[in-house]
């Protein structure tokens, strides 16, 4: 596993600590990375259910301004420490050990995000659950991006926030939403 691209481009990052965790590929990043484009560059970030970090490493590296990692594995969170190190960027970085649901509640100080990037496990039961909470911390008009297996739908709409395209690579997918402005 490797930073695909920007400053950090080439960096090695260390892998899974273990059964249960299953990183992004590099093809399947750089395909993210590809559509995201002008979305990457300032945005404030979170990346939930970060394991190795992969996704919102990637993200600094093409010119995010900050990423909020959230994981509550600590063999992923090591993992995700290490590579933070590795690449230096503990300074664009925070790093949260809990549930990705009713993070809003409990982290009312994280203020908005424009850009999150979700990767449940894939056996994850409630993925409109996982888009609600992440919309709660977005701000109007910003990207969600949900991972998934790809023999699974994700889903069409939940409140505040419309999906407008799915992107299938090998056994995963990656849906898009935006956050609709309030009426």
């Amino acid at each position: 596993m490797r930073i695909i691209a920007g400053q950090f481009k080439g960096r090695n990052l260390r892998g899974p600590a273990g059964p249960g965790l299953r990183p992004t590929s590099d093809r399947l990043r750089e395909t993210l990375f590809n559509i995201l484009r002008e979305d990457v560059e300032g945005a404030r970030v979170i990346d939930g259910f970060a394991g190795t970090g992969a996704v919102g490493l990637e993200a600094l590296s093409r010119g995010a301004a900050h990423v909020t990692f959230v994981d509550r594995d600590p063999r992923a969170l090591t993992v995700l420490q290490q590579n933070v190190a590795a690449c230096g960027a503990e300074n664009a970085c925070a790093i949260i050990r809990d549930d990705f649901i009713g993070l809003a509640t409990r982290h009312r100080d994280l203020g908005r995000f424009t850009l999150a990037l979700l990767d449940p496990p894939y056996e994850y039961r409630d993925l409109e659950a996982v888009l609600a909470e992440a919309s709660k911390l977005m701000t109007v008009n910003g990207t969600l991006v949900l991972e998934h297996s790809r023999r699974r739908l994700a889903p069409d709409t939940v409140p505040g926030l419309v999906r407008h395209r799915i992107v299938a690579a090998g056994d995963s997918a990656l849906a898009f939403y935006a956050v609709a402005p309030a009426r």
